[in-house]
């Protein structure tokens, strides 16, 4: 099955510019969650299941694991999970992050931010795999969630895949 690229025109990849030619996001990504937009060196995913915020940032890269990459584009990357972090603590009034970049299933690099409490819909094992339920976004959450990141953060909202 073939991804939809997310197509940033033809330029030069340079650390800094967050851009690939030919970009595409894995199509398993696009399958579980909705795509917001993208920030300078990442594109912001939203999972599907509304139960626990989870955001998950796919940085333009063919590098498949967060410490192989160069320690500038990483402290790029690494500033943009924090901003999304930031993001979720404020707007869902969560104090506990989990940060992950596992990549088992998937083999895109990706970060997953996942906001926790301790009454959430699994607490205290880990949302991967443990999220007996399910509870979607409507348009109108979703369309909200993406006017905030865009007022608050530069979210660039376009055509993404998924949307």
């Amino acid at each position: 099955m073939q991804a939809s690229p997310v197509k940033r025109g033809e330029f030069n990849f340079e650390i800094g510019s967050g851009c690939l030619p030919d970009f595409s996001i894995h199509p398993q990504l696009l399958a579980d969650c909705h795509y917001l937009g993208k920030l300078t060196h990442c594109h912001v995913l939203l999972n599907k299941n509304s139960l626990i915020p989870w955001c998950i940032l796919v940085p333009e890269t063919e590098v498949t694991d967060l410490l192989d990459l160069p320690s500038a584009q990483r402290e790029h990357i690494l500033d943009e999970c924090a901003v999304i972090s930031r993001w979720i603590k404020q707007h869902y009034g969560i104090s506990k992050i989990n940060f992950g970049a596992i990549g088992n299933m998937v083999p895109q690099l990706h970060l997953h931010i996942i906001g926790r409490k301790i009454n959430d819909a699994c607490w205290p094992k880990p949302a991967w795999g443990n999220i007996d339920k399910h509870e979607g976004y409507s348009t109108d959450e979703i369309r909200l969630l993406q006017q905030k990141l865009v007022s608050d953060y530069r979210l660039a909202v376009d055509d993404g895949p998924g949307c």
